[in-house]
């Protein structure tokens, strides 16, 4: 007896008919007769009394009948449940990312998790670096990419490459030569930066970066956004510092130029809680370190 003998059994125990039976199976009468009888042979009884109009149940049909749908769904209920361990477990990973990340992680990243893990929800949260911390520490973020130069205690950067500061500036200008550029140069530029409340961090190294090069920066136009920064650059409103990584954006009207002495301290990387277990870190963390392996060596070869 396999499942099938069953499935045919009920179908026409429910249609009171071989023949009705056959047309919903889509399969014709005589084999569908054929494994009625088997199935009588392997049961050693009648199941079905024939009268002109069809077929009736015998005692032993009847019984046989209520075990048949409860084999028959126990057996969909298996493949059920075989489908959902191929696919694997399910949950929620709430997941924090700078507003550059958005084009230049997010998409190989989360491809990469609705593939290898399609039943997990994914709740994505535009975040700048401190908020993160401040989330992760709380425990409202699972994980964050983001910008910092150290962590605290609690939490830990399991996968980093450097994102130094570069200059962008509007793309009909020629770059000084040689490159990298000496950022004392930029003395009597017009800068475009973040807006301190929005970026206080960003906005803190860009500042102590033009100190350090010996000037105070003359700000004249502020975005809330590295697109918006980009973008005015690009309208040739000023230059900016920006992370190296934003210069993967291809914003039209914008060249990156490398700067002497990058701050050592600018990485991009995954953030996380030091200590906790959670299904998807060791995902996260190859996913991160093959994504910002790449995304150093195409950075590299854009500013230059």
């Amino acid at each position: 007896m396999e499942l099938r003998h069953l499935r045919y059994f009920v179908a026409v125990a429910e249609a009171g008919s071989l023949s009705r039976a056959a047309e919903k199976l889509y399969i014709a009468q005589p084999p569908l007769s054929l494994q009625i009888r088997q199935l009588e042979e392997s049961m050693g009884t009648p199941l079905f009394t024939r009268h002109p109009k069809g077929v009736r149940l015998t005692p032993a049909g009847e019984v046989l009948l209520v075990e048949a749908r409860s084999l028959l769904e126990r057996a969909h209920q298996l493949r059920d449940q075989v489908h959902d361990a191929a696919r694997g477990p399910e949950g929620v990973l709430n997941l924090g990312y700078v507003p550059s990340a958005s084009s230049t992680v997010l998409p190989a990243l989360v491809r990469r998790l609705r593939r290898d893990y399609p039943r997990w929800t994914l709740n994505l949260r535009e975040m700048i670096s401190s908020q993160q911390v401040e989330s992760l520490i709380a425990g409202t973020l699972d994980a964050g990419i983001g910008r910092l130069a150290a962590v605290p205690a609690r939490l830990l950067i399991p996968v980093r490459v450097p994102d130094p500061f570069c200059l962008a500036v509007p793309a009909h200008r020629e770059p000084p030569a040689p490159l990298p550029l000496d950022l004392r140069q930029c003395a009597d530029e017009s800068f475009v930066s973040f807006t301190r409340h929005h970026g206080p961090a960003y906005f803190d190294r860009f500042i102590r970066q033009c100190t350090q090069a010996g000037f105070s920066p003359r700000i004249h136009y502020e975005a809330t956004t590295v697109h918006g920064v980009l973008d005015l650059v690009g309208a040739d409103l000023g230059v900016a510092l920006v992370p190296a990584s934003t210069s993967l954006m291809r914003t039209p009207g914008v060249n990156w130029w490398p700067l002497k002495r990058p701050d050592p301290g600018d990485v991009l990387g995954l953030i996380r809680r030091r200590g906790e277990a959670h299904p998807l870190y060791p995902l996260l963390d190859d996913s991160m370190k093959d994504i910002l392996q790449r995304i150093h060596r195409q950075t590299r070869m854009r500013v230059a």
